[in-house]
Parts: structure tokens; C-alpha cells; sequence
């Protein structure tokens, strides 16, 4: 049986396009998600994200765990509120998930899992929690909104209380506020400014209706996909999977290397794969001419080697159809893709195609 959020009925009355999405009933879009994508980029949007899955990590043990369980280190969350973005690794430095976690205080931590990986992810923390002073709990209790924008600030402020809205304007990136139940971080998915709420479920249709109210635009998650699309942000499940290392997904920033005595759990793989040299690279690719680059669609290079689209689609700001694809560390220059029309030619770039509304490919 499909779960749904909170939210469902206020996007059925909405007129959504309800669809599957990893076993929720998600909106697709509210009529037009070339219009959603717009307003995100140009002023504020919305996202129901409440299906992401969210635990409670506490305990004497707890710090501890999360250094040995994940690639970045929480040992550089030194204040309340901040955050990091991180892998989980299997032992031969596979990415079980890619994930946000939250220094809250002392001997506790929040996780923001994906939805799809849900049970997997917490099984797999809990077997290796075995014998420790520690509690993982998932909460669905919870609610997750995420607004994003250059005016998502601006919005959320006015939405707020005086207080909280003042200390929104105070918090960077990876930073957040943790007021009452809520947790307010300046964090998100579609390469622009915003924030996301974590709150009680009982209090994200009131929240939800108020943003609405002060005109910021519902959006569905066909939005969020090309959103994220433009900014070369990786979605788990196709731009990384167990059989691939975060040194092969644009991803080595997320894994902190010192102090070189945290043995995380994936290190001893990843460490001999950085000390040969990675194989693969994500890379973009922009078709110039007509068509559509989808995920599975192969890449052939000048020299005959060949690589893989990991995602594609319609790029709104560039017009044109753009792609993330697996290649050979050393690719570059333009290569083949084969298209419903026949071959069609692609130029290879460095992601992201675009971030904040500035466009970074030629």
C-alpha cells in the first residue's frame, strides 16, 4: 500500500498530479513544472520532501558511531544546528546512501535519509549499533518542507516570528536553527538559496498554506528532479549506487580523510582507489541539437571508449536537453550519444550547468 505525507489532501485540492514515488503518493507537478522550475529560479518555491526519512540518532555512544559509519566526520559539527553532507559506504567504499546529518547537542544527531533506501539504511545502522550506549529512532512524527528560492529568505522570514525570522538571515549553508520541535537549516536540492523545515506533521498544513498564501509556488517533484539536474547534484538510485564510490561520483569532497587514524567503515577501499586513480568521472553532457538525453543511454568517445548517462533531461535555463553521464577520468572534448532519431552529438562539461541562477557551461 503507497504511504502519503500530510500534505496529500492539500495537493489532491490543489490539483497535483499525484504519482509512485519510491512507495509515497507524491505530486508530479500542479499543471506545469517548466512554471515550477521557473519560479524556484527566479523568485520561491516549495517542496513536500516528507517522505524523506528522518532519525533521531542519541546516546553516550553516538559521536562515535557516526565516525565510524560515515564518510564525512561529525567531529567538525562544533555547534548546535550544523550540518554536514555525507555518505554512508559499504566495505568496499559502495555508497549505501548519501544522506544530511545535524549536530543538534550534546550526544544528539539528526539524520535525513532518502525515501527509497528507507528500510535498508536502518537496518544497516542498527546492526552495526549493536552493544552501544545509543538510540536510533526513526521519526515519523515529522514533516519535511523545503523552500527555495532567491526570495525563499525573504518569504520565510515573513512567515515566521520576528525572532526566527531575524536569525534565518544570520545562518549559512549547512547551518540550521532548532526552535521549539522545529528544525530550520539553510540546506536544499535544487542549487539555488532556501531552506528546509523539519517539523511535527500536525503543524506542516498550516505552514504549508501560509507560504502558499504569501505567494510562493507549489512545486512538484518533476521540479525538483531538473532542478537539481541543472545544479549536477547527484540522485541516489542512478548517479550513485552500492557499486559506486563517492570518488567516482563527483562526491571526494564529502569524505574527510583526516585524522588518518578514523577508521570509517569503506575507508581502506577508497583509500587505494584515490591512491591509483579513479577510472570514472561524472561529467555533463549538452546536446546542442534536438532530442533528449535519457538515463541509460550510452556514450561513445572519439577514441571508441564508451560511458553511460546516469540522468538526463530538459535543462529549462539552457533550453536544451543536458545530462549527467559516467565516463572515463579523462574525457572531454564533444562524443556520440545515440538518440530515437540516430547519433547525435554532445559536448562534455564539468557540472553543475547551473547554480543560483548564474549559467556556468558555455
Amino acid at each position: 500500500m503507497l504511504r502519503r505525507t500530510p500534505l496529500y489532501d492539500r495537493h489532491r485540492a490543489a490539483g497535483a498530479k499525484i504519482v509512485d514515488f519510491a512507495g509515497w503518493e507524491m505530486p508530479l507537478h500542479y499543471g506545469s513544472q517548466l512554471k515550477e522550475h521557473g519560479r524556484v529560479r527566479e523568485s520561491a518555491g516549495m517542496f513536500d520532501v516528507s517522505h524523506m526519512t528522518v532519525a533521531g540518532i542519541s546516546g553516550a555512544d553516538a559521536r562515535r558511531f557516526l565516525r565510524q559509519v560515515l564518510a564525512n566526520d561529525v567531529a567538525r559539527l562544533r555547534a548546535p544546528g550544523h550540518a554536514l553532507y555525507t555518505c554512508m559506504l559499504n566495505a568496499t567504499g559502495g555508497i549505501i546512501d548519501d544522506l544530511i546529518v545535524y549536530y543538534l547537542s550534546e550526544g544528539r544527531y539528526r539524520l535525513v535519509l532518502n525515501a527509497a533506501t528507507r528500510e535498508k539504511d536502518l537496518a544497516w545502522l542498527q546492526d552495526r549499533a549493536e552493544g552501544l550506549d545509543l538510540r536510533i529512532r526513526e521519526r515519523r512524527d515529522l514533516a519535511m518542507l523545503a523552500v527555495q528560492g532567491p526570495e525563499a529568505l525573504q518569504r520565510m522570514t515573513e512567515e515566521l516570528d520576528t525572532t526566527t525570522g531575524r536569525k534565518l538571515a544570520d545562518l549559512k549553508p549547512f547551518q540550521g536553527l532548532e526552535t521549539g520541535d522545529w528544525l530550520i537549516a539553510r540546506t536544499g536540492y535544487t542549487g539555488e538559496d532556501g531552506f528546509e523545515i523539519i517539523l511535527p506533521d500536525r503543524q506542516v498544513g498550516p505552514l504549508w498554506d501560509r507560504l502558499a498564501g504569501a505567494g510562493v509556488t507549489r512545486c512538484g517533484l518533476g521540479a525538483r528532479d531538473s532542478l537539481r539536474l541543472e545544479a549536477g547534484l547527484c540522485l541516489y538510485g542512478q548517479d550513485m549506487d552500492e557499486n559506486t564510490s563517492p570518488l567516482t561520483s563527483n562526491l571526494g569532497w564529502t569524505i574527510a580523510w583526516e585524522p588518518t587514524e578514523r577508521a570509517f567503515i569503506g575507508r581502506t577501499a577508497v583509500e587505494l582507489e584515490r591512491k591509483r586513480g579513479a577510472k570514472e568521472a561524472l561529467r555533463g553532457l549538452i546536446l546542442d541539437g534536438r532530442g533528449m538525453l535519457r538515463q541509460g543511454q550510452a556514450v561513445l568517445l572519439a577514441d571508441g571508449r564508451e560511458g553511460r548517462i546516469t540522468s538526463g533531461g530538459y535543462s529549462p535555463v539552457l533550453g536544451r536537453s543536458i545530462a549527467l553521464a559516467r565516463l572515463p577520468v579523462n574525457a572531454e572534448g564533444t562524443a556520440t550519444v545515440e538518440l530515437r532519431g540516430g547519433p547525435a552529438q554532445v559536448r562534455i562539461v564539468r557540472p553543475p550547468f547551473v547554480r543560483k541562477g548564474q549559467v556556468l557551461v558555455d
